[in-house]
């Protein structure tokens, strides 16, 4: 797919369309990836919001790269009585001597991805302090070319008129039926008949819609010191949640330097710490670069295990002090919904954005469904709410661009939670090593290494493991026992089909002087040229 204006790739039509329409109209690749996130705020509403958090990676056209860090924050440590409303005072507190509700607590939901189940915590107890908000307007500031009420109209019909959900928006609002259904506020919006939205029914959240409005025309700061903020902390309080005023008031969009990690001949740019994804994926990166190209199964695999092996929890704590990166990656080497633009002036942004599965919680009068960032076990590897109050969470999202001598060739990431790292491994290593087009890398079959379990989807050959050491004689769908060896699965699952729980890279691809996009089919993806 070639375009001479630029291409991009994300998780739905509506919203690779709307970028695809600014970069016509003469945007550059920041106006196109945040027109699409405000898109994808209504269309992919189970995945991002104005409750969520998120990366931004901007790089190419002669630029410094840049990473904008607006994921989300952990809140107090405790429940919010005694804290402060957005804008008030210290008098006028009921829940300054202790009253009101009891504290929330977490409530764990089942999900399952056919081929293997993983467990979620929801509910006000859940709720992180929002990053979406503030990052969009940064990002605006910083490179947008576009006033941003403008990019907001659109994104604000979507969502008052209603989006029809097609296959891939319907298979995970039927895997989180649980939790769409927790909440009257929830069930109003995906269940409004009694049972939740299938494929081709229409989700609309009208008050959604206002609130783009507002965050076009005003900026961010309704939703942390203003009117939408002040109900947010209302209702989190009646509800027992720690999230607070001061919370929201504090908080801040970051930018940071990018990691930096050579492979082959190439620059990987990533998530630098506070981050955890993108720290790991260097680090596997460059374990790699170490070996032949291009990479057995094996040494994928044990580059997988490595990485795994490295999240200690002085890894975890670490990850906040200053200098962790250089001091990690000397030690060692001796280091949600997804959208990738690439413009005509060789301009990348890549960003991502996740509500965690969402929270459950949607407050009324703003259209928004808070994240459930507090309650992801992959986020807090050491237990729930032990993070103190305003540190960034230790994400796995990794927004990433591959130079090649200087200039974008790759830009790239995905969704999945723990699997990004693995996900986007694999796509690097088809695009450098195996020479694939966007397409074939995205598409390609994918493992994931996790807990001595090695997490297969069909089409890849597990009997190249056998020529390490490892044996593999399950039949197709069950749980084989590979002997224990270093950095090699004791078990194999096999899925039967390509399946989210992989992850979902959204990739765009500069090759010859043509631009070829992929949106990954596990998750609805899709490319759109200008």
């Amino acid at each position: 797919m070639s375009a001479e204006c630029g291409v991009i790739a994300a998780g739905h039509p509506l919203t690779a369309e709307a970028g695809a329409n600014v970069l016509r109209e003469g945007g550059n690749a920041v106006d196109a990836a945040v027109a699409a996130m405000l898109t994808s705020f209504a269309a992919e509403q189970l995945l991002t919001g104005l409750g969520a958090g998120g990366y931004m990676l901007v790089a190419g056209a002669g630029e410094e790269p840049a990473l904008l860090d607006f994921f989300v924050e952990a809140p107090s440590n405790r429940r919010s009585s005694g804290a402060k409303r957005a804008g008030e005072g210290d008098e006028g507190d009921e829940n300054a001597a202790g009253e009101g509700p009891p504290p929330a607590e977490l409530r764990a939901v089942d999900v399952s991805f056919g081929d293997a189940a993983q467990v979620f915590h929801i509910g006000p107890a859940s709720c992180g302090v929002y990053g979406t908000p503030a990052g969009i307007c940064a990002a605006m500031r910083r490179w947008g070319s576009m006033p941003l009420a403008e990019l907001a109209a659109p994104a604000a019909r979507l969502a008052r008129d209603g989006v029809r959900l097609n296959a891939g928006q319907a298979y995970i609002a039927k895997i989180l039926a649980d939790l769409l259904t927790s909440t009257p506020e929830c069930a109003g919006l995906w269940a409004p008949e009694g049972h939740v939205l299938q494929e081709g029914e229409l989700l609309r959240n009208p008050e959604l819609g206002d609130a783009l409005l507002r965050l076009g025309e005003e900026g961010a700061e309704p939703f942390y010191r203003g009117e939408i903020a002040a109900k947010v902390c209302d209702w989190m309080r009646a509800h027992g949640a720690a999230l607070c005023g001061e919370n929201l008031a504090g908080y801040r969009a970051v930018e940071r330097e990018p990691v930096r990690v050579r492979y082959r001949d190439r620059e990987v740019l990533t998530n630098p710490p506070p981050s955890a994804g993108g720290t790991l994926l260097a680090y596997a990166l460059a374990l790699l670069d170490r070996g032949p190209a291009p990479p057995r199964l094996a040494n994928v695999v044990a580059a997988m295990s490595a990485a795994q092996v490295q999240r200690t929890p002085e890894f975890v704590e670490g990850l906040s002090e200053i200098g962790f990166l250089e001091r990690f990656l000397a030690k060692n080497l001796g280091s949600t919904t997804h959208i990738s633009v690439l413009d005509a002036n060789g301009r990348a942004c890549s960003v991502t954005a996740s509500n965690g599965e969402g929270s459950g919680v949607v407050v009324p009068g703003t259209g928004i469904h808070l994240n459930n960032v507090m309650g992801e076990q992959d986020l807090n590897p050491l237990g729930f709410h032990r993070h103190p109050a305003g540190r960034r969470m230790p994400s796995m999202m990794a927004p990433t661009v591959v130079l090649r001598d200087g200039q974008v060739e790759l830009v790239l990431g995905s969704a999945g939670s723990n699997r990004i790292r693995s996900a986007l491994l694999q796509t690097i290593v088809g695009v450098v090593d195996h020479g694939l087009d966007a397409r074939a890398a995205v598409r390609a079959p994918r493992v994931h290494f996790e807990d001595d379990t090695l997490f297969a989807e069909p089409g890849i050959d597990l009997s190249e493991l056998a020529g390490s050491g490892a044996a593999h004689d399950a039949p197709s769908g069950a749980g084989g026992q590979l002997p224990a060896m270093g950095g090699m699965p004791q078990e194999v699952v096999e899925f039967h089909e390509l399946n989210l729980f992989f992850g979902g890279v959204q990739a765009v691809l500069r090759r010859d002087g043509a631009i070829d996009g992929a949106g990954d089919p596990r998750r609805g993806g899709v490319a759109a040229r200008a």
